[in-house]
């Protein structure tokens, strides 16, 4: 099974492309994951909190939502699946992306914690 469920904030508005009839929305979302830890006496203490970029598309109608609703700093919840891509670059090097193609989404709430 090639499931992904992402919960975070949207890095930029989206870049939308038309190839071939289909509507593309590219973007970025950030995830950042809490950390802590027990210092020697155990009492708990916060670790910096770790944050991972993901590489979003939507097609489709999903593409046509996110050009007018996405934008930056907006906190979402995608499933999906994720898609690893390769091409060559202008120096004959190959290079490799991994995307979360949207299956379904949601626009959230701003919590103010």
């Amino acid at each position: 099974m090639n499931k992904v469920i992402l919960l975070g904030n949207v890095g930029g508005d989206p870049e939308m492309r038309l190839a071939d009839g289909v509507t593309t929305a590219r973007f970025r979302l950030a995830t950042t994951e809490r950390r802590r830890t027990r210092d020697a006496e155990g009492k708990e203490i916060d670790l910096p909190p770790v944050t991972e970029w993901h590489n979003i598309v939507m097609t489709g109608r999903a593409a046509q939502f996110a050009e007018l609703y996405v934008r930056k700093g907006i906190k979402m919840m995608i499933e999906g699946k994720l898609r690893t891509r390769s091409w060559e670059d202008r120096n004959a090097i190959k290079r490799y992306i991994t995307e979360i193609y949207a299956d379904s989404f949601e626009l959230l709430p701003r919590s103010d914690s």
